[in-house]
């Protein structure tokens, strides 16, 4: 029997905080070429002979979004589905990488990750089978969360992540401590400036170098 040979793509969840916005928005691109020439997509590219599926995502967020670096990567899932491509069958290895905050936001289409518009190929099903892995990753894995948050950052925005990754907002001594658990986070003497007249300034957390 023969068996045709399936190619595999490296498809990416690129992901920023949007401070201001107080969520976590999702990097996606119009496509150049076909098939869905100019509908948007994640960001994704063939995986070369030889090459590294982290390589590759770095590849595919770099060229297709335009992003002068990302912060880290790391690997999701496969998807498998044989039509999932009209070209033929291509595996699908999802990884996310994020964004550091303080990067420009300008060149790709940033969107929250709650509203992501429709996408090419099975990309909207990517992203919704890997939001549950991803949400798992916030406070368990240091470099997806400091990759999410950057380098310093205050308990306000840390709640805002939290809520925005997993639908809830959490009390905010019950987030310290589990922020206190995070292996190279620590919290400083320092205070943000309050954001409400009266309010109390919440604290700044910062990673070890």
């Amino acid at each position: 029997m023969r068996i045709e040979s399936t190619l595999v793509s490296v498809d990416v969840l690129a992901l920023r905080f949007d401070a201001a916005a107080r969520a976590v928005v999702l990097g996606i691109a119009p496509r150049e070429l076909e098939p869905f020439a100019g509908a948007l997509a994640l960001p994704g590219v063939l995986l070369g002979r030889g090459e590294r599926l982290r390589d590759a995502a770095l590849r595919a967020a770099t060229g297709k979004l335009g992003l002068p670096e990302v912060a880290s990567t790391g690997q999701l899932v496969t998807f498998d589905e044989p039509s999932r491509d009209p070209r033929g069958p291509t595996l699908s290895v999802a990884l996310w990488a994020t964004v550091d905050p303080a990067a420009p936001a300008d060149g790709p289409v940033w969107v929250p990750l709650d509203a992501v518009p429709p996408l090419a190929f099975d990309h909207n099903r990517i992203v919704s089978d890997c939001r549950p892995l991803i949400q798992d990753r916030l406070w368990r894995d240091a470099a997806f969360t400091s990759g999410l948050l950057g380098r310093e950052f205050t308990t306000a925005q840390a709640l805002d992540v939290t809520e925005a990754l997993t639908g809830d907002r959490p009390y905010p001594a019950n987030l310290g401590r589990t922020m206190e658990r995070v292996p190279g986070l620590h919290r400083t003497t320092q205070h943000a400036a309050a954001q409400a007249k009266g309010g109390r300034p919440p604290s700044v957390w910062r990673w070890e170098d």
